[in-house]
C-alpha cells in the first residue's frame, strides 16, 4: 500500500495501511533526508502520542534513525506536537518525528514530520519522503536497522521537553491579569497529550481547575479525540454543573482547541480566532499579517481591515501559515516579526514569537487571558464586536462519498462552475484549494476533498441563518449531482455519516 502524506502527514488504520513495516519505511525515508540535507550531526526529536501502540512505534522509528547514525532524541512520554515543535527550534534539532493521528478516529495513528524550521513539512518534502518510500519497498534503499546494541542505546536519549516549553509559553501570557481575576475553569484533555500542560499552567496562574478524562484511555472514551461540539458533552454539562467562567479542550496530540463559554456554549474556532485577532492588537498592539486558511471565516478579515492590519490566505494546511510567519521573521524566538497570527477553521493557532505550527495549548490559555483583561463572557465580546464588522455566521458539513463523486466533483467545478449559487450571483473564485464562490454579498460557499477521510467538506458563511441555510443546500445539491447513478439517492446511512460544526 503507498505512503501518502497528506495535508499534515501520513495517516491510516492501524494494522491495514499502518504497520510496524511501514513506519520502519517512512523511517528511513526520514533518515535519507537528514543526511541529504546535510543535518546528520543533529539530533531528530522523537515523540508519540496516547494512541495503541504509539509508544512502540516511536521505538521503532527511533531505532532505524539510529541504524543510520543520526542521533535520536525520545521524549520519556506522550508528547503535544506544539511541545516537539518548540524542541526543534529550541534544541537546534534537524527535525521532529511525531507517532500521532491527532484527531482522527481511535483505529487510527499516523507520522507527523516536523522539518529543522520548526514547522510541519511543505509538499516538496513530503513528495521527497514519499518517493524515498517507493525506492525502499522497490529494495533499492535498504532499512537500516542498528547493528551494534550499546552504539543504538547511546544514540537513543530520552529527553523531558515539557518544562522549557512551559516555562516559555507561560511568557507568552498576562499573568497578572489571570491572577488577578481568579477564574474556575474545567479542561477535557480528550485523553490525549494535552494533560498537564493546560491545567497546569492554569493552576500556576490561580485559576481554580476541574479536569476531565486526563488519563490514557486507547479508545478515547469510545468517541475520538476530536474537540467538536459531538465529543465535548462531559465539558459542556461540567462548566454548566460547576459555574465555571470557561471550558477548555485540546484534541489528541493538543494541537487543536475546543472553547466552551462561561453558558456552556460552544465558541466555534472560527469565532476565536476573529476574537484573537482583535485581543492581540489591542492588549499587545501588534499589526502586520493575519494568516488564515483559505475554508476560514471572513470574520478575520473584517476586523483585520478595523484595525489596518493585512489579511493572507493560504491552501488548506497549517504548513502555509508556517511558511509566512517563517517569511515575516516572527517565529521563536524572534519578538519583533511582521505577524500577528495564523489559524485555521478546524481549530489550528499561532502567534507572533511561538512556534510555526498549530499549538492547541496556547490557544485555551489565551482564552482565559481574554475573559480575565476583558472582564466578560467571550460571547459578549463578541457580540461587541459584530456591532462594529456585521454578523458571520459559519458552518462545516462533512459528507461520506466516493473517489467517483469526488473525482466529478472537481471537473465539474473546474470545468463548468456555477456563476450563481442560492440564487446569488458568485463575485470571485478561489481555487488555490478545492473550489470556494464568494457572493456579490460577502455570503461564500466552499467545497474541497478530506485528505486523510472518505469525505467531501462544504464551508458556507453568511450574515443571516436563512442565507446560510440555502448556501448548505447548494452544497449538497451540487454533491448529489455528482454521484454516480447507483448512488445518486444517498442511503440512510450517509445522510447519519453528515456532520455538522459551529
Amino acid at each position: 500500500m503507498a505512503i501518502k502524506f497528506g495535508t499534515s502527514g501520513w495517516r491510516d488504520i492501524i494494522a491495514q495501511g499502518f504497520t510496524f513495516g511501514g513506519v520502519r519505511t517512512v523511517g528511513q525515508a526520514i533518515a535519507e533526508l537528514v543526511k541529504k540535507e546535510r543535518l546528520h550531526n543533529r539530533p531528530v526529536i522523537v515523540g508519540y502520542d496516547t494512541r495503541f501502540l504509539s509508544e512502540n512505534f516511536a521505538r521503532e522509528i527511533s531505532a532505524i534513525l539510529s541504524g543510520n547514525g543520526i542521533e535520536v532524541h525520545l521524549s520519556s512520554r506522550d508528547v503535544p506536537t506544539p511541545v516537539l515543535a518548540f524542541e526543534v527550534i529550541r534544541s537546534k534539532a534537524a527535525g521532529a518525528v511525531n507517532i500521532t493521528a491527532s484527531h482522527n478516529p481511535w483505529d487510527y495513528s499516523g507520522v507527523k514530520f516536523s522539518t529543522a524550521w520548526g514547522g510541519p513539512a511543505l509538499p516538496a518534502t513530503t513528495a521527497t519522503i514519499e518517493e524515498t518510500c517507493r525506492a525502499i519497498e522497490a529494495g533499492e534503499i535498504p532499512v537500516r536497522r542498528p547493528k551494534d546494541a550499546v552504539l543504538a542505546g547511546r544514540l537513543v536519549q530520552s529527553i523531558d521537553p515539557r518544562p522549557a516549553y512551559l516555562k516559555y509559553v507561560k511568557g507568552l501570557l498576562d499573568v497578572k491579569a489571570i491572577k488577578k481575576a481568579g477564574l474556575s475553569v474545567v479542561v477535557d484533555s480528550l485523553y490525549g497529550t494535552g494533560r498537564d500542560y493546560v491545567d497546569t499552567l492554569l493552576e500556576e496562574c490561580g485559576c481554580k481547575v476541574t479536569v476531565l478524562h486526563n488519563w490514557r484511555d486507547v479508545l478515547f472514551g469510545g468517541t475520538g479525540p476530536d474537540p467538536s461540539p459531538h465529543n465535548l458533552k462531559d465539558l459542556f454539562a461540567k462548566v454548566q454543573s460547576s459555574h465555571a467562567k470557561l471550558g477548555l479542550a485540546t484534541d489528541g496530540d493538543a494541537d487543536r482547541f475546543g472553547i466552551v463559554d462561561a453558558d456552556g456554549s460552544f465558541i466555534s474556532p472560527n469565532d476565536f480566532l476573529a476574537l484573537l485577532v482583535y485581543h492581540l492588537h489591542v492588549t499587545r498592539g501588534w499589526n502586520g499579517v493575519v494568516a488564515r486558511s483559505v475554508m476560514t471565516t471572513h470574520f478575520i478579515d473584517a476586523v483585520a481591515k478595523k484595525y489596518g492590519l493585512i489579511t493572507q490566505e493560504t491552501p488548506v494546511g497549517f504548513k502555509y501559515i508556517g511558511e509566512i510567519m517563517v517569511k515575516e521573521n516572527a517565529v521563536y524566538p524572534a519578538k519583533n516579526g511582521n505577524f500577528l497570527l495564523g489559524g485555521e477553521e478546524s481549530g489550528g493557532f499561532t502567534m507572533r514569537g511561538h512556534v510555526p505550527e498549530k499549538d492547541g495549548i496556547l490557544a485555551c490559555l489565551l482564552a482565559v487571558e481574554m475573559v480575565a483583561v476583558h472582564g466578560k463572557p467571550l460571547k459578549k465580546i463578541m457580540a461587541d464586536l459584530q456591532k462594529e464588522t456585521g454578523a458571520f455566521l459559519s458552518e462545516r458539513f462533512n459528507y461520506a462519498t466516493d473517489p467517483v463523486t469526488v473525482q466529478n466533483l472537481k471537473e465539474k467545478l473546474s470545468k463548468n462552475f456555477p456563476t450563481q449559487l442560492a440564487g446569488i450571483q458568485v463575485r470571485r473564485i478561489v481555487d488555490i484549494d478545492g473550489h470556494k464562490f464568494v457572493m456579490t454579498d460577502g455570503s461564500w460557499i466552499g467545497l474541497r476533498s478530506s485528505g486523510t477521510e472518505p469525505l467531501i467538506r462544504v464551508y458556507v458563511e453568511a450574515s443571516d441563518p436563512k442565507r446560510l441555510a440555502a448556501l448548505a443546500q447548494a452544497g449538497r445539491d451540487l454533491i448529489e449531482s455528482c454521484r454516480p447513478p447507483k448512488s445518486k439517492k444517498p442511503s440512510v446511512k450517509a445522510k447519519k455519516a453528515v456532520s455538522r460544526v459551529r
